[in-house]
């Protein structure tokens, strides 16, 4: 599935981004998620959703939002009060902040699914950020 999700300006990326270490958001644009971010037609969020998130260190990462186990558009990872990426159905949980969506417990930890990481830097037409494949 395709994606690109792009922030034009400093400006956009620190109203809609994720700017500061342990920011998190979910972006699927077939839901406006989040509501107020200005999708455009170029905007594509992939299978599942961009859980877009600044790392512990400051730097921005994404993945996409679908677990890996349920492998369902709609069976989202969620990041949870201990600062884990974690199915709503299968209870498995990802590192998304330090270890680049690895698996830490249930069935992905078992079967060694870590989520799909997205590559996320200054876009190639003066975008200050762009989220893509």
């Amino acid at each position: 599935m395709p994606v690109w999700l792009s922030f034009n300006t400093q400006a956009d990326w620190t109203l809609y981004g994720t700017p500061a270490a342990t920011d998190y958001k979910l972006f699927v644009k077939s839901e406006r998620m989040p509501a107020n971010y200005p999708y455009t037609a170029l905007d594509e969020t992939g299978y599942g959703g961009i859980l877009l998130v600044c790392d512990v260190m400051g730097y921005p990462k994404a993945y996409d939002a679908a677990c890996p186990v349920e492998v369902k558009r709609d069976v989202r990872v969620r990041v949870n009060a201990d600062l884990k990426a974690e199915c709503p159905v299968c209870h498995s949980t990802f590192d998304v902040f330090s270890l680049d969506g690895h698996p830490l417990s249930g069935r992905a930890a078992d079967e060694g699914w870590g989520l799909r990481r997205f590559s996320v830097g200054p876009g190639t037409r003066g975008e200050t950020m762009v989220v893509r494949q």
